[in-house]
């Protein structure tokens, strides 16, 4: 009876770590602050747990992508699989960098992981501003486009906080003027480093498939719900409570990492 409490108890712990990180990431991101730690409070090896939480959110990015197809059909067909060649590539590089670190390694270094995506998301609208005023100054930027999203398709790969701020911001810098253009690309690089990534993990055996299929269904569920919640709640006040999140995560992991 003890044994089917605690499976039921983690069960909840999950899906409700997941269903609010669908929430999150349908009105500002930071989702796997939720995931991740969820996964590893609840037994999981870090790296497990990372490649699962990669799993739980994935279904999300093809939503994001779907509701910009008047923007994609726009560009260039040769530079979007130029481009999806290079996310590809470096999701499953960033994906096979974390499969051969020693998972000592890696629980070191996720403190470190979960801040900076933090600080990542607390100044992302900081960072879009900046460099959208330096990239109206200076186009030479533009050639490093693509070595630029190689390193953080391969960043997303290995850990995916921060993810979506960090191609914004390439994308903006490197001259890219329309905001809904920037988030097409984003949505789109995001979905094809993500789905490698998880490829990776899968063909690794390094997903934990039941908690990660009752976690995607529970993201899934909860993206609904923060469509509908977007339209009501302040998003500043949402950006506080991931940022918070963000914190209190870091906190306790380095707490973990030094204890």
């Amino acid at each position: 009876m003890s044994e089917l409490i605690a499976i039921l108890g983690t069960s909840l712990i999950l899906a409700g770590a997941a269903f609010a990180a669908g929430i999150l990431n349908a009105l500002a991101g930071g989702g796997s602050f939720l995931t991740f730690p969820a996964l590893v409070f609840t037994g999981l090896p870090p790296i497990v747990a990372n490649a699962t939480s990669a799993l739980a959110v994935s279904p999300g990015y093809l939503g994001s992508t779907l509701g910009f197809k008047s923007e994609l059909r726009d560009l260039p067909r040769r530079r979007l699989f130029r481009e999806m060649t290079i996310s590809a590539v470096g999701g499953v590089v960033g994906a096979l960098l974390l499969l051969v670190t020693p998972s000592k390694l890696f629980a070191g270094v996720v403190p470190w992981l979960l801040l900076f995506a933090t600080l990542l998301f607390a100044m992302g609208p900081t960072i879009a501003k900046r460099v959208s005023q330096h990239a109206a100054d200076d186009q030479v930027l533009a050639r490093w486009r693509e070595p630029g999203l190689l390193a953080v398709a391969i960043y997303g790969g290995y850990f995916n906080g921060g993810l979506g701020i960090l191609l914004m911001a390439l994308y903006t810098v490197t001259g890219e003027s329309k905001l809904n253009t920037v988030n097409a690309l984003k949505n789109l690089n995001s979905l094809v480093l993500s789905w490698l990534s998880v490829a990776a993990f899968v063909l690794a055996g390094a997903i934990a498939w039941k908690q990660g299929l009752l976690m995607m269904i529970a993201a899934t569920l909860g993206g609904f719900v923060g469509a509908r919640l977007s339209k009501r709640l302040p998003v500043s006040w949402v950006r506080l409570g991931v940022i918070a999140a963000g914190v209190v995560m870091s906190g306790v992991f380095f707490a973990r990492a030094i204890g």
